[in-house]
Formats: structure tokens, C-alpha cells, sequence
């Protein structure tokens, strides 16, 4: 454990919360994906846990994952017919093109706000 020595904090002391190396969390604890997978979420409980790894990729230096207490975790909310609503509107945004007004069978990349056609017309009129 000498290798993961910045990130074993059970008890909190460093940290402030418990912090546990990478892949090393101790049963009971879950993070947000997790939960998802078990059908739970959080339900407003504080952060139990961390983990914690170095990164290059990170500004900080280090990744960290909080976790939660599966055991105080509630069930998530079912989808009504209005978020299903809401969702499909949202859904359809995505995919019409605000120029021509089409509605494609795939997202808009939103670097270009618009479909292929209307981008490749626009850089031709630029030219």
C-alpha cells in the first residue's frame, strides 16, 4: 500500500473525508453510476467516501469519485408521461436543423448548429 499512501485516508484525517485508493473501496459504498446500475440514487445523503487516484490528466494532479452509502440510498423516480414528453421534445431539437428546418434521424453536431448541407452552402457563400 506504500504506492497508494496519498490516497489511504479511512479515517479522514487528511482529507476530511475518508479517501480510499482507486478500484480499493470497501463494500457498501457506491458511486452515482453505480447506484444507477442498482436502480438507487443518492436521495440527498452527504458524500460517505472518496476514491481517489494521480492523474497527469487532471489540473489538480489527482481524480477523485465520491461515494455514497448504498444502504441509505433510495429508489430512483419512475418517468412520468410528461418528462417522456419533455424528453422527446428536447430529443427533436437535436435533430431539426435551425436553417432548412429538417429533422434528421441522428443529432446535429453542435460545433456546427446545422445540418452538413446548410454548413457546406455557408462555407461556399463565405468563399
Amino acid at each position: 500500500m506504500t504506492a497508494y499512501g496519498k490516497c489511504f485516508d479511512p479515517t479522514g484525517a487528511r482529507h476530511g473525508i475518508p479517501t480510499y485508493p482507486w478500484r480499493y473501496a470497501p463494500d457498501g459504498y457506491a458511486t452515482r453510476r453505480q447506484l444507477r446500475e442498482l436502480g438507487l440514487r443518492p436521495g440527498g445523503q452527504p458524500v460517505a467516501a472518496q476514491l481517489m487516484r494521480v492523474s497527469r490528466r487532471r489540473k489538480a494532479g489527482v481524480a477523485v469519485a465520491y461515494l455514497y452509502r448504498v444502504d441509505l440510498a433510495k429508489p430512483v423516480r419512475p418517468m412520468t408521461s410528461r418528462k417522456w414528453g419533455a424528453l422527446a421534445l428536447a430529443m427533436l431539437a437535436r435533430r431539426t436543423c435551425p436553417v432548412c428546418r429538417i429533422t434528421y434521424s441522428y443529432c446535429l453536431p453542435t460545433s456546427l448548429g446545422m445540418c452538413l448541407h446548410c454548413h457546406q452552402n455557408e462555407e461556399q457563400r463565405a468563399a
